[in-house]
């Protein structure tokens, strides 16, 4: 207990009050833009398009195909050319047209085409907001999770204004993507007031993607970053087809019932702090991942006819899912990048999860629900076979999260250039205070 008190009784400044009002409203946004089609897109495509499951996950897939050729050149841009507000307004205002030009679209490959430009555009945000709130913050471990959790409040709301603002059936049609464009116009035209934040790396330096990428050459950082890609593979099914699971289960409110998830995503992102001092970075991590395993078991079990609870209960746990290993692994790359190349570690970090990571997931489950989809004789309607599709990733997840635990060993301090630690060899036992400081953001 002393250690957690200790930890939380930070010395740093507070954050000025018109500061966190700016970034909160940044992250609200962020969110919403993504929370108002995301979850809701599959739903669409499968009854308002007539798409099939290898179609719909390679258009979710879009979105991560766009973060693998866009996140470095973000991060770059960020470390060297052009202040982060600026790039926010510019990708957003972008984002907004190509939105609204795809909520007319009705042909698959346009459709494809035009998601993977605004996937270009889109994805940088993440890992550019991400950069922009740290940046601007005097603790990353006191205050980013009370911003974050802003971005969870406007998913939420864009969750709930698709079932009860929307007219009713909405999310078997192009609205959500007419919403989602709007909100994207109103955080370009807000990211113009956002903090400036000017470009942090030395003028000299063109190349911060090949020293993000170096950090690699660190073991430790190397089976972080490996095995958060590889457990990301088993993410995607969950993004891309938890929509079209409650749909065919008549489940009529879908972006309400999901939005549960992020409800309980500001529960954990509150907790997160103090769960970080308690039990340190890499059992934050395992916790997370362990919560991925059994969401996708209880939807396998709860896919044959269990209570409807069990799905529930699944979906809930997306706050743990989210927090204890995406958000806690920002924090983590933020703590042990080198200060110059923080931008290019976030979009590295963001490229191997919601990118690679997500792609391949999101091309592999739309084939395993193709895989485990019959054509009804009598009725010639596609019938899914949701308990082994779920089994799939429950699976994955459990093989990544003991791999995780046997082979990971947390650093004390940055990481060196080169990937290597400053101070500690990868695996050596850490005092207290040094645990303590390897959390939070020294600027």
């Amino acid at each position: 207990m002393a250690h957690i008190s200790a930890s939380m009784n930070s010395s740093a400044p507070p954050l000025d009050l018109g500061v966190r009002l700016r970034l909160s409203v940044m992250m609200f946004l962020q969110f919403a833009v993504w929370g108002a089609w995301f979850v809701v897109l599959g739903r669409y495509l499968e009854v308002g398009l007539k798409f099939d499951g290898a179609q719909i996950g390679q258009i979710y897939g879009t979105m991560a195909l766009g973060a693998i050729i866009s996140m470095m050149i973000a991060g770059q841009l960020a470390d060297r050319v052009l202040a982060s507000e600026y790039l926010m307004a510019i990708f957003h205002l972008v984002g907004a047209g190509l939105l609204f030009c795809l909520a007319q679209v009705q042909d698959y490959w346009l459709f494809w085409l035009v998601a993977f430009i605004y996937a270009l555009v889109y994805n940088p945000t993440l890992a550019i907001s991400n950069s922009l709130a740290f940046a601007n913050i005097p603790d990353a471990v006191r205050d980013f999770p009370t911003l974050r959790v802003l971005g969870t409040i406007g998913w939420i709301a864009a969750g709930l204004s698709v079932d009860f603002l929307l007219p009713k059936g909405a999310a078997e049609t192009n609205q959500p993507l007419l919403l989602a464009a709007g909100l994207s116009a109103a955080l370009g035209l807000f990211s113009l007031v956002l903090p400036h934040t000017p470009p942090s790396g030395k003028g000299g330096d063109v190349l911060p993607f090949l020293r993000a990428f170096a950090l690699l050459t660190n073991p430790s950082f190397a089976i972080f970053f490996g095995l958060s890609f590889a457990i990301t593979i088993a993410l995607a099914f969950y993004y891309g087809f938890t929509g079209v699971f409650l749909g065919d289960i008549k489940v009529e409110n879908i972006a309400s019932t999901m939005s549960y998830g992020q409800m309980s995503e500001i529960f954990f992102m509150l907790v997160l702090p103090l769960a970080l001092m308690r039990f340190g970075m890499k059992w934050v991590l395992a916790i997370g991942m362990a919560a991925w395993a059994v969401r996708y078991a209880l939807f396998s079990v709860a896919a044959s006819g269990e209570p409807f609870v069990l799905i529930l209960i699944g979906v809930i746990l997306h706050g743990i899912c989210f927090d204890f290993f995406l958000a806690a692994g920002f924090i983590h790359t933020e703590n042990k990048a080198p200060a110059d190349i923080r931008g290019s570690a976030q979009a590295l970090f963001s490229f191997l999860t919601y990118g690679v990571g997500m792609w391949i997931g999101n091309i592999v489950s739309g084939y395993v629900v193709n895989a485990y989809t019959t054509v009804n004789p009598e009725t010639q309607v596609p019938v899914k076979d949701w308990s082994s599709i779920w089994f799939v990733p429950a699976v994955g997840a459990t093989v990544c999260l003991v791999l995780f635990v046997l082979l990971w060993r947390d650093t004390q301090g940055k990481l060196a250039e080169a990937g290597s630690p400053t101070s500690l060899p990868a695996g050596e036992p850490q005092s207290e205070p040094a645990n303590r400081e390897a959390i939070k953001v020294g600027r």
